[in-house]
């Protein structure tokens, strides 16, 4: 499976953790998965950075199910599961931040005469995102929306995921909890469908951010009643995207760019004056590759192969939201008869190509990359004899 380099999935349980998520992205598009679940595809700002978000519900069932949805639809570079959570340590404040080092499936165990036995099931973080979301959480570029004294701390800690809603620290739940997985820092109930979710499709990134909304410990109607759960959905939100942001910047598409030091590319600008008779030839900066100068004959344009690499591109722009299901159905309607037209080979044909390709065009006018690619197609058929 390819992976989409500039796409990450953002999937949450709540409408409000949604919603917190949604704030953050611009340029949103509808995109329906085949089984009914909407999905929505936006833009971080102005960044290169797509996301494309689902609501998943409570459990980790529903959550691993449609995690699994989400993975075969976009084939995203990662994907984060965030919302809220209950902590368990009395040093993670509520509005903190948590990201899952590690995320136990707590329920798993077997009952014997003389008691049930745990049998832990667990998915670490992939190290790599592991050492971006400690990036982030040391910067301080993502903290600048909060005012100031008031930005939440980032925990990195294992989280407990269950099936069932705890609120008490003395329950049998809450004793089985500091009995077996007495180093949870947080507990909720979708990380584990997501993770074995990201498991089963080699190994995809899955990182969980969850803020902090109560303790776990019987005062949840309280803490919600001081709107704590809406609080710690955007600090985890604010949290999530600048760690989506990093992980695109970090693919090794953008690294290929970088120097071996880690640097960015330097960019470079020349400007050349010409006095007199003088005149400038060649102006370039950096250059990578051959570089031919003066007189070369032209190359002519594979148009079948051009036609196909244009569809490759169409069907990215489609999986980006960029394209809604219906143009993308038109536009590849009139991509297939374009193709029939140049296999027949005919110059009797070029007017109906040109055809096909002129409504092509008016389909996918607002996609500037499809625009530009098609212009070019459409100036080797103005051409043929």
């Amino acid at each position: 499976m390819s992976t989409n380099s500039g796409l990450v999935v953002i999937l949450t349980a709540l409408n409000l953790e949604y919603a917190a998520v949604r704030d953050q992205l611009t340029d949103l598009r509808v995109r329906r998965h085949p089984a009914g679940t909407r999905f929505e595809v936006g833009r971080i700002g102005q960044s290169d950075c797509r996301i494309a978000m689902g609501l998943v519900g409570k459990g980790n069932h529903p959550a691993a199910v449609l995690a699994e949805w989400a993975m075969a639809e976009f084939s995203p570079t990662a994907v984060l599961f965030v919302g809220v959570a209950g902590g368990l340590w009395p040093n993670i404040r509520l509005g903190d931040v948590v990201v899952a080092s590690k995320i136990y499936a707590y329920h798993g165990g077997t009952s014997e005469d003389d008691g049930l036995k745990a049998r832990p099931k667990a998915w670490e973080i992939p190290h790599e995102a592991d050492q971006i979301a400690q990036h982030v959480a040391r910067s301080t570029a993502w903290r600048r929306g909060f005012p100031a004294g008031t930005a939440p701390n980032v925990h990195f800690g294992p989280i407990a995921a269950g099936e069932v809603v705890q609120d008490s620290g003395i329950s049998e739940q809450a004793s089985w909890i500091r009995q077996h997985y007495n180093d949870a820092v947080a507990i909720e109930m979708e990380a584990a469908g997501v993770a074995q979710a990201g498991h089963l499709n080699r190994a995809l990134p899955v990182v969980v951010v969850r803020g902090i909304s109560d303790h776990a410990d019987g005062s949840k109607a309280a803490t919600d009643g001081q709107n704590w759960q809406p609080k710690a959905a955007r600090h985890a939100a604010a949290f999530a995207t600048a760690l989506a942001q990093e992980l695109i910047s970090d693919t090794p598409t953008s690294r290929a760019a970088a120097d071996r030091d880690g640097s960015p590319t330097m960019r470079m600008s020349n400007r050349n004056i010409a006095t007199g008779n003088a005149h400038v030839g060649v102006q370039a900066g950096q250059i990578y590759g051959n570089v031919a100068v003066g007189a070369e004959a032209v190359r002519p344009i594979d148009l079948a192969a051009s036609i196909e690499d244009f569809r490759t591109h169409l069907k990215q722009a489609h999986l980006d939201g960029q394209l809604d299901e219906e143009t993308y159905t038109a536009a590849e309607s009139e991509l297939a008869a374009a193709t029939e037209y140049v296999s027949a080979g005919a110059t009797e044909k070029k007017s109906a190509l040109m055809v096909a390709l002129k409504r092509l065009s008016g389909l996918v006018a607002d996609v500037a990359e499809l625009a530009a690619r098609l212009a070019v197609i459409l100036a080797v058929v103005r051409g043929m004899s």
